[in-house]
C-alpha cells in the first residue's frame, strides 16, 4: 500500500513538470518567462537636499535625501554622467584630470541656471561628488552637482545649514545671498583681517564689483606677480562697475580685493575671481555703481 501511493505521487509530479509532454505542456520550463531586467547600480536624484556635509566621494551607504524645507547642508542641482575619457579611467576623475574639469564645467553652468543667476555673485559654493571607488569599479559613472550656502566670502567661508531650496534664489536682485558692500578691517601691517558684509546704506569701504575670469592655462596665484595679474583683471571689472576710465590713472582712483576660489577648485577649472572695489579709509554710504569720476576722482597719485 505504501509503495502504491508513492508511485502515484511521483507520476503526478512528473506530469505537472511536463515530463509526460501532455497536450497542454511543451516540456520547456523557461520559454514563457519574461526576461529579467539588467542589473542597475545606485543613481542619486537631482533637486534634492541632504543633511550631510559636502563630500567628494558619495558612497551609497551615506546617501540620504531630506526635505529642503528642513535644516540641511547641501543641495543636488543636477546629476550627470561621465563620458570618455573620464568614464574610461580606472578611478573616479579627480584633481585637474579632463574628466574632473568637464564635470565641473557642467556643474558651473547648471548651478547658474538652477539658482537663477551667476552663483559667484552670491554667498554660494559648488562642488562635484562622484561615486565611491568601489561603485566606480562596479560600473557607476554618475556625478552630482552640489551647491551650498556660505556664511561669508572670507577664506571661502564656512558651509552653513539652511532651510528652503536654492532654486531661483538669485532671480531677485535683492536676494539676501547676493554679494554687496563690506567694511574691510586691516591689521597694523596693512593686511586684511576681516571683511564683514554691510548694507550699502550704512558706512562701508568696499563693494562687490563683479567677476573676472583668468585664462584656462593660468596657474593658481602664488607670489606678487601672479596676484598682480588678478588685481589688474579686477581693476578692469571695477572700472566698468563704477563707470570710470580703465586707464593708467585707475589705480589712483580705487583699490581692489581679488578673491579666487581655493587651489582645489582652481585645478578643476574654476578660474573665476570675485572682485571688490575698495577705498581704504573711506566711509561710503550708498553704491558706487555707475557713479563715474566725480565719485571716484584721482586721489592717490
Amino acid at each position: 500500500m505504501r509503495l502504491r501511493w508513492g508511485t502515484v505521487v511521483v507520476a503526478a509530479l512528473l506530469a505537472v513538470a511536463g515530463c509526460g509532454n501532455g497536450g497542454d505542456v511543451d516540456g520547456d520550463l523557461t520559454n514563457d518567462w519574461g526576461a529579467m531586467a539588467p542589473a542597475t547600480g545606485f543613481l542619486p536624484v537631482a533637486e534634492t537636499c541632504h543633511l550631510s556635509n559636502f563630500a567628494v566621494s558619495g558612497p551609497r551607504a551615506t546617501y540620504e535625501e531630506t526635505d529642503c524645507a528642513v535644516l540641511h547642508r547641501t543641495e543636488t542641482v543636477f546629476v550627470g554622467e561621465y563620458s570618455a575619457p573620464g568614464a574610461d579611467a580606472a578611478e573616479p576623475p579627480a584633481g585637474a584630470s579632463a574628466g574632473a574639469r568637464a564635470a565641473y564645467r557642467v556643474c558651473d553652468d547648471r548651478t547658474t541656471e538652477y539658482v537663477g543667476g551667476p552663483w559667484r555673485n552670491a554667498r554660494l559654493w559648488i562642488g562635484v561628488t562622484h561615486p565611491s571607488p568601489a561603485a566606480w569599479s562596479g560600473g557607476s559613472r554618475w556625478f552630482r552637482c552640489e551647491v551650498v550656502e556660505l556664511d561669508s566670502i572670507e577664506n571661502d567661508g564656512a558651509l552653513i545649514q539652511r532651510t528652503g531650496s536654492l532654486r531661483g534664489a538669485l532671480a531677485d536682485p535683492a536676494s539676501a545671498l547676493a554679494l554687496t558692500c563690506y567694511a574691510i578691517e586691516l591689521d597694523d601691517a596693512g593686511a586684511i583681517t576681516r571683511m564683514p558684509p554691510v548694507a550699502c546704506g550704512n558706512k562701508h569701504n568696499a563693494e562687490f564689483a563683479g567677476v573676472w575670469t583668468a585664462g584656462d592655462k593660468a596657474a593658481y596665484p602664488k607670489g606678487d606677480a601672479a596676484w598682480e595679474e588678478l588685481h589688474d583683471g579686477c581693476r578692469t571689472v571695477a572700472a566698468k562697475f563704477a563707470g570710470v576710465p580703465d586707464d593708467r590713472d585707475l589705480q589712483y582712483r580705487l583699490g581692489v580685493v581679488s578673491l579666487p576660489g581655493n587651489a582645489d577648485v582652481w585645478a578643476q577649472g574654476d578660474h573665476g575671481v570675485r572682485c571688490y572695489l575698495w577705498l581704504d579709509g573711506a566711509e561710503l554710504t550708498g553704491t558706487l555703481k555707475g557713479k563715474g569720476t566725480k565719485a571716484l576722482p584721482v586721489q592717490y597719485k
